[in-house]
């Protein structure tokens, strides 16, 4: 793989960190801004939805900029909405910044997925995306963990502010490694805007971006809320929320390396080997989640799974939206995101119900099962390359 794809990936890591952090800081953010959990937990449906709303418009926006001056804007904004963000003491002014950092991850991401895309050879997409991915996964094993516990000691505004700094060394990572481009023009030969987002209309593409926004709403659903869950259901230490997020980032790693071994050519067999075990897997950690041993080897195999699954619903939404070659990393940024965007909000509702902490582990499952049962009749356009060429 190119150098530039795990420089992307660094930065990457820093917006993966402050878009996951959120899960063991907000019990410690709702205290300090005197509102209730479930409201701190917004927190990560305004990032989300930031994302949604922001990856098709700021990509539009940017698909006529150069990719490097591009990356490095939409970076050096995101450090800036950090480090409002940690300076407010008024919880609408935190959720504010948090779109703003979501429009930015958004542009970024959409960009680097279009940028990583032309950078391998065509049937090679879902190992790139793996690559730019590891830095989201690298973030729930190193940076998310790092961040709880600074939070821990020094208060979650310690964290945003560690994340605006680490946010210089990402910028400094892309203004030097990464190649610059000329602007992509219509008049150069590709696609006009509106035939781009005319692929929005393909049945195939719909599919498979409802279906990775599926799988993973139900990984947001229940990993935003694991920290309860730690601390309430299973009764250990709070220091433990940081060695459970390790273990789902360590789980999300492997989980997304061997799926971009595989996405490319075999996303039938990633997705009806671990669709089951997945959705057997939330019900199984819900039940458990009192005995803590259980508890986090289950968290590591669901961190493995939600990620096998998700990378490879992504990659194909990338080959889908290959018409699209500016806005394709939109796409499936919007895709990812709400999913991230309806998870906690959906387990939010389930918090004041009899289930309490469990409730979004409950949900997770449910949400699952019907991204299952909406592929299953539909499992041979999963199994298909869009000139219908079989992927076993």
């Amino acid at each position: 793989m190119p150098l530039p794809l795990y420089l992307l990936a660094m930065a990457i890591f820093t917006m993966g960190t402050s878009e996951f952090m959120l899960a063991g800081l907000l019990p410690d953010i709702a205290s300090d801004l005197d509102v209730t959990v479930g409201t701190a937990g917004t927190l990560t449906s305004a990032f989300a939805i930031g994302m949604v709303v922001g990856a098709p418009l700021v990509a539009a926006l940017a698909r006529n900029w150069p990719g490097r001056t591009s990356l490095l804007g939409f970076v050096l904004v995101f450090s800036a909405a950090h480090a409002v963000g940690a300076s407010t003491t008024s919880f609408p002014v935190l959720f504010a910044t948090r779109i703003v950092a979501a429009l930015a991850n958004a542009g970024f991401l959409a960009v680097a997925l279009t940028t990583a895309a032309t950078l391998v050879s065509p049937d090679k997409k879902g190992r790139a995306l793996a690559v730019l991915l590891s830095g989201t996964t690298v973030a729930t094993i190193a940076g998310v963990p790092g961040g709880s516990v600074l939070g821990t000691l020094l208060g979650w505004r310690a964290t945003f502010w560690a994340v605006a700094a680490l946010c210089l060394p990402a910028a400094l990572g892309v203004l030097k490694g990464i190649p610059g481009r000329p602007a992509k023009e219509d008049a150069t030969g590709g696609p006009a805007l509106r035939s781009e987002l005319a692929q929005l209309r393909s049945p195939r593409l719909i599919l498979v971006m409802l279906l990775g926004a599926l799988v993973n709403a139900a990984t947001f659903a229940s990993f935003t809320f694991l920290a309860p869950v730690v601390t309430d259901t299973a009764g250990l230490d709070k220091l433990w929320i940081s060695v459970v997020l390790v273990l789902f980032g360590a789980g999300s790693f492997v989980g997304v390396t061997l799926a971009g071994r595989w996405s490319d050519q075999r996303p039938g067999l990633v997705i009806a080997a671990g669709g089951p075990l997945l959705l057997l897997g939330w019900p199984a950690l819900a039940v458990l989640a009192d005995q803590p041993l259980a508890l986090l080897t289950l968290v590591f195999l669901q961190g493995a799974l939600s990620f096998a699954l998700g990378s490879t619903l992504i990659t194909r939404v990338l080959y889908e939206a290959a018409g699209a070659p500016t806005m394709a990393g939109s796409y499936a940024t919007a895709a990812l995101n709400v999913g991230a965007a309806a998870g906690p909000a959906i387990a939010a509702t389930t918090l004041d119900s009899t289930a309490g902490n469990l409730g979004p582990l409950w949900a997770s499952g449910l949400l699952v099962l019907v991204a299952l049962f909406v592929a299953f009749p539909l499992r041979g356009v999963i199994a298909t390359g869009p000139s219908g060429e079989v992927l076993r």
